[in-house]
């Protein structure tokens, strides 16, 4: 059932627009009272709730980011039910997905796609030290602020790293962003996320994902199977240093990937240094 504006939610959050929806999820704008300030509040969607997993996948998003404190995460700032109905506050993020930007003008600057990545590794860099993996690093889950500052959202299909009670089999995440271990039924780890990073590193720059096929089944095989293709075949002019810090994360065995987020964070911050500056770019202007 949908929410009303107006609608006050267990007497602390009133509706105020309907902001979309996911997968699984209904997302509306709110102002809390208590504190006085405009929060999104996640509602899942009444047929998910009918999936045990789905359930679950909802708890952990609360619990999992809750516990993450970054500025370059979205923060959770509570939970409930109501009517029934799980619920997760989370701050307003004024701005588009990286998605969003990449339909807009793609690819982006060089500049504006290391100042993206670095706040990316940064967060990443933290979860994993943490020890979450967030098992679902695409576009889509990468949010651009108006002034550039990058948030990373819906930890879903997070878990706490070494603590899995997942079936090899279930396999989670987007395929254009998965690692060859995860198709091959291998359990998600640090390095796991790292590849993804890569991917979406790889898409910024470019323009496109690797690997463009019809069927997702075929995309998937040939993350495990095909050579992953250098950046500057379509970019001829991208410096070497970034070539290989992409194909670094985008290794094939998990054990030639960086040993963390923080590392790949680094070899960014060693190439802004030599000069290329890492420039924030509004939303809507063109290149």
């Amino acid at each position: 059932m949908a929410l009303k504006d107006g609608q006050v939610i267990d007497s602390r959050y009133r509706i105020s627009a309907r902001l979309g929806e996911g997968g699984m999820a209904d997302v509306y704008e709110a102002f809390d009272i208590v504190f006085r300030r405009s929060v999104a509040v996640k509602f899942i969607k009444e047929e998910a709730m009918i999936s045990e997993t789905n359930l679950t996948r909802f708890e952990n998003e609360a619990t999992i980011a809750a516990s993450l404190y970054h500025p370059n995460i979205v923060k959770v700032l509570g939970h409930g039910v109501h009517e029934g109905r799980p619920y997760i506050v989370e701050e307003l993020i004024q701005g588009k997905t990286l998605k969003e930007i990449l339909e807009i003008r793609s690819p982006l600057p060089l500049s504006e796609c290391l100042d993206i990545m670095l706040q990316v590794t940064s967060a990443m860099g933290y979860a994993h030290q943490k020890g979450v993996i967030h098992r679902d690093i695409k576009p889509q889950n990468i949010f651009i602020e108006a002034d550039g500052t990058v948030k990373i959202g819906d930890f879903g299909i997070s878990e706490a790293a070494g603590l899995t009670t997942r079936k090899s089999s279930d396999i989670k995440g987007s395929v254009h962003y998965l690692a060859p271990e995860i198709t091959q039924g291998k359990p998600a780890s640090i390095q796991s996320d790292i590849y993804a990073i890569g991917v979406t590193f790889f898409e910024m720059v470019t323009g496109h994902p690797p690997f463009n096929k019809k069927k997702a089944s075929e995309i998937a095989l040939a993350h495990v199977n095909e050579k992953f293709p250098s950046p500057k075949i379509d970019v001829p002019t991208l410096p070497s240093e970034i070539e290989k810090i992409i194909l670094t994360a985008t290794e094939k065995k998990p054990n030639k990937r960086y040993k963390s987020a923080w590392h790949m964070n680094e070899d960014i911050k060693k190439f802004v240094n030599r000069g290329e500056k890492p420039v924030k770019k509004g939303l809507f202007k063109k290149k």
